[in-house]
Order: C-alpha cells, then sequence, then structure tokens
C-alpha cells in the first residue's frame, strides 16, 4: 500500500475517534442515529487499518514475515497473541465480535 493510502486511512480513523470524543463531551449534542454513526466509523475505520496492516504483511517474503512478526511481538506494543490474531490469524478478536449498530 502506498503512503497516501496511510495517511488516509489514519486520518479517517483520527477523525472517526475525534468525533466519538466530541460526542463524549457534549451527548445531548447528538441524535441517537448520530451516536450510531460515529459507532459505526470508528469499527469500520480501526479495522480498515488493520486489513491494510495484514495485506501489506502477507505480501512480504516469508522470512521478512517471520522476522517482523518476531519484532513486532517483542516490542512491547500490544501483546504477541494481539500480533499474530491481526497479521496471520483472524485478525483482531475485538473486531471479530463487534458489528455495525
Amino acid at each position: 500500500m502506498n503512503d497516501e493510502r496511510w495517511v488516509e486511512l489514519q486520518q479517517a480513523e483520527d477523525m472517526a475517534y475525534f468525533k466519538a470524543d466530541l460526542c463524549c463531551y457534549s451527548p445531548e449534542s447528538y441524535s441517537l442515529d448520530e451516536k450510531k454513526e460515529i459507532c459505526n466509523n470508528m469499527i469500520s475505520t480501526s479495522k480498515a487499518v488493520l486489513d491494510a496492516m495484514r495485506a501489506d504483511f502477507e505480501q512480504l517474503p516469508p522470512e521478512a514475515r517471520s522476522k517482523l512478526l518476531g519484532m513486532l511481538c517483542q516490542s512491547g506494543v500490544e501483546t504477541p497473541e494481539w500480533w499474530r490474531d491481526v497479521l496471520v490469524g483472524e485478525g483482531d478478536p475485538l473486531y471479530r465480535e463487534l458489528e455495525a449498530i
């Protein structure tokens, strides 16, 4: 995936979470439908970022995938199980359980 697409995905996710923060600050300013849309955008944008990570990971040669996965598992960012689920398993368990409202 190119850098422009990564920036697009990150900006979409950032905007979704920004809107959620605004909604939490002033919930009475939003209708139930608007709150529903905000929640759905948070789910869909975060899942899109993780799906893009997986797609990029799958394009690497096997040795590079193994090394990268090892480094990520040792990074202390998330758990090793999370990295395995996201990159080579069935995806983030949270997004397997959550569905759009």
